[in-house]
């Protein structure tokens, strides 16, 4: 039997899913197979999955959990207000933190990339927190203090809608790709905030304008914790070559979103997506990114994942596809685990003892 290769993961949304569940009178157990969440813990430790950033998103509307989410609904987009979101977000951040509790030979929640290594070392889980979408956060950054103190270590300014920091890209077809608008005088100002603190800044969701922005306002990495090729699916929320010409400049990384509409020539939501299609992506990024500036960013528990996939267990069917596409050991172990941990060691430093 093959050797599991070790995957630490961009973006999942696990703790959204098992906050929403709950608070339908309906909660998921992660500690045991569970066919509704792409990641429980038997189904992770079979893909060989040790750990991520774990996302905090709140929904526009937060009286709809029992609605899918319907793209193509405009209102899905509505910004939300600071106190409801702040409130949303600090129920997972409670959740990740009880789960850790109860689990603690699986789970540890780690703050730092020597954490993440040890608790990969105890076979233990490795959860950054991470929150998608700055709409919890208020412009006096009061609320980014506190949220860096309970752990945050990674935020990205936006998610497919404005806030008060920024402006999300659209989850279409975008050929010609619209630049959008860029960061407010506040949004420059959470930049500069998160390099002091030391929280990296996740360029996913942000319009191409936002993405100049950050690149203009940071001194760190370049981050987008999951985000394509738009060469090679010509959606709004994928990277031109140029922007991943200036990932890689910055020695950043680019984590692969598996959704199938970010995956696809056609961005169709068809789940019958060959995980030839996501090699592509990745041998397109490597072409540009170079071997240490690419990662996986699944998307987890928050998007259509091709059937190849299924789940967390499936990331070993992505782990051969790319050993059948010629990518060498040395090269796997660094999309799947060694990239992410470098750029945490890069832009979340560790304190002095």
């Amino acid at each position: 039997m093959t050797e599991l290769v070790p995957v630490f993961d961009g973006h999942n949304d696990t703790l959204l899913k098992l906050e929403i569940a709950a608070r339908l009178g309906r909660p998921l157990t992660f500690a045991e197979p569970n066919p509704t969440l792409d990641i429980d813990l038997p189904s992770a430790r079979k893909g060989g999955f040790v750990g991520g950033f774990f996302a905090m998103f709140t929904p526009s509307h937060l009286d709809r959990f029992d609605a899918a989410f319907d793209p193509d609904d405009p209102s899905n987009f509505d910004q939300i207000d600071q106190p409801a979101a702040l409130n949303f977000t600090l129920a997972m951040f409670a959740r990740m933190r009880r789960l850790a509790r109860e689990l603690p030979e699986d789970l540890a929640i780690c703050e730092h990339a020597q954490d993440v290594r040890s608790a990969i070392g105890r076979n233990r889980i490795a959860v950054v927190p991470h929150i998608e979408g700055a709409e919890c956060i208020d412009t006096d950054l009061n609320a980014l203090e506190m949220l860096h103190a309970a752990g945050l270590r990674s935020l990205g300014l936006v998610w497919s809608r404005s806030n008060a920091f920024g402006h999300g890209a659209p989850m279409e077809a975008q050929p010609q790709l619209d630049p959008g608008k860029g960061l407010t005088d506040a949004g420059f100002d959470l930049v500069r905030e998160c390099d002091r603190l030391g929280i990296l800044v996740d360029l996913s969701h942000l319009t191409e304008a936002g993405f100049w922005d950050v690149a203009s306002a940071t001194n760190k990495p370049l981050i987008a914790t999951h985000s394509n090729a738009h060469a090679v699916s010509p959606s709004a929320r994928n990277l031109t070559d140029r922007q991943l010409s200036a990932v890689a400049e910055s020695g950043g990384v680019v984590g692969l979103n598996f959704h199938v509409g970010f995956l696809r020539a056609d961005c169709k939501q068809d789940r019958n997506t060959p995980i030839e299609q996501m090699v592509r992506h990745l041998d397109h990024m490597v072409g540009i990114l170079g071997e240490g500036g690419v990662a996986l960013g699944s998307d987890f528990d928050g998007c259509l994942l091709p059937c190849e996939i299924g789940g967390v267990a499936g990331l070993t069917n992505l782990v051969a596809g790319m050993r059948d596409a010629g990518f060498g050991d040395a090269l796997i172990a660094k999309i799947c685990h060694k990239n992410w941990l470098a750029a945490i060691d890069k832009g979340v430093p560790t304190p002095a003892a």
